[in-house]
């Protein structure tokens, strides 16, 4: 958390998805046909770690939207832009540009992916946070799959100020902190909408699409189901939670304890019920990751978890702050890892051995090990000192200009 004052939960709520998605990744590397029957059941759950995806972007929403929720609730002016701007900024562009360009060298110097038109293109359209809006760009690099995300959710980041702008006009801004609470769900229902429109009328063809064929095949398998408007639906979803957890009284009650542990156990169940259908758990309208109730889960646990007695204080332990820390370098080089040991050592994840079990989970312990390394090195080295030299300009940038 980059915040000095730390919600109640959202470090561990941040932790698990983390855990979820790497779990998720290093899962796709056990050879299932060797997995052994009493492991089935636990292998394919841990399978769908990817609808950790889904509470990111919850927790995004929820965090970034509660000083607008508590600005426009006091009659106070639109919070700066220009800082919401930097701060997005400073998060998120230096780890992620280190990242992409890294996966980007390796395609063609290790992966030997060739270094033509199609690949630099890519890596352009993600480089300028662009390779959301088309199948080919989608995975910006061949190196790092999961940087697909970091686009989807920038698209968030300027959807989210342009519906507050709504809320913030003079005709529709109103005294009534339900009625704005009310606007907002309808800005969902736009967002979901916006999502069908694009899932009925901009469909992808069948050539070259799926799996097999890389990852614009896959690309071109999730599209158009996974799109930005969609994404921003399930990113609104914890924004709407924000602003109802800004409503909820101050003084703390177990009640909220247990509420937050219902919502973490319905978000839980989620994934069993993706079993028997596609791996990304497309739902209601084609939304996937169990969308909307994985969502509301992850949104009530937020709202819940802050006025708790003692549920929070028992999730947001060292290791989840750790854990929630350093996640976003974990997100953005486990790919990059994960690849690579098999291109250096052929017999990483039991691969040609007896025991596939036993040198997958050797393989895996390991990988963890490098990922969380590097994770907390690009915390430590690269995304803190960018956080907090930016903060150092919000002064400047608060600072009234003088004659």
């Amino acid at each position: 958390m980059e915040n000095a004052k730390r919600l109640g939960g959202a470090d561990f709520m941040r932790a698990v998805a983390c855990l979820m998605v790497l779990v998720h990744h290093l899962v796709l590397r056990m050879n299932f046909y060797k997995i052994p029957p009493a492991l089935d059941v636990t292998f394919i759950l841990a399978r769908f770690g990817n609808h950790g995806v889904s509470v990111f972007f919850v927790l995004s929403g929820f965090l970034l939207a509660r000083p607008f929720w508590l600005a426009l609730d006091r009659a106070q002016p639109l919070p700066s832009l220009k800082i919401y701007a930097m701060r997005r900024a400073a998060r998120i562009l230096p780890g992620f540009w280190f990242a992409l360009t890294v996966g980007f060298l390796i395609s063609f110097t290790i992966y030997g992916f060739p270094l033509d038109a199609e690949l630099v293109g890519r890596y352009i359209a993600g480089f300028f946070l662009m390779s959301q809006w088309h199948w080919r760009t989608f995975f910006p690099v061949q190196g790092d799959g999961p940087l697909w995300s970091i686009p989807f959710e920038t698209t968030c980041y300027v959807l989210l100020p342009i519906g507050f702008l709504l809320l913030f006009h003079s005709k529709l801004r109103s005294r009534s902190l339900l009625v704005s609470r009310l606007l907002w769900i309808g800005i969902i229902a736009i967002s979901l909408v916006g999502h069908w429109l694009v899932v009925t009328y901009l469909p992808t063809d069948n050539v070259g699409q799926g799996w097999r064929y890389g990852f614009q095949g896959g690309a071109k398998e999730w599209m158009p189901r996974y799109n930005p408007i969609g994404f921003f639906a399930i990113f609104a979803i914890g924004a709407l939670a924000a602003g109802i957890q800004t409503l909820l009284p101050a003084r703390r009650s177990a009640i909220y304890d247990i509420i937050g542990a219902l919502a973490i156990v319905m978000g839980a169940w989620q994934l069993p019920q993706s079993i028997g259908g596609a791996a990304e758990g497309y739902a209601w309208l084609d939304i996937p990751y169990q969308f909307p109730l994985l969502p509301l889960a992850a949104a009530i646990a937020l709202c819940a978890l802050p006025q708790s007695l003692l549920l929070a204080k028992l999730l947001d332990n060292p290791v989840s702050r750790y854990v929630a820390t350093v996640s976003f370098g974990v997100y953005i080089w486990q790919d990059i890892v994960l690849t690579l040991m098999p291109q250096l050592f052929p017999s990483s994840f039991g691969a040609g051995s007896d025991d596939v079990l036993g040198g997958w989970i050797v393989s895996s312990l390991i990988a963890t090990a490098i990922i969380f390394a590097i994770g907390t090195l690009s915390y430590v080295l690269l995304e803190r000192r960018v956080i907090q030299w930016a903060r150092t300009r919000e002064s400047k940038v608060m600072r009234p200009a003088t004659a």
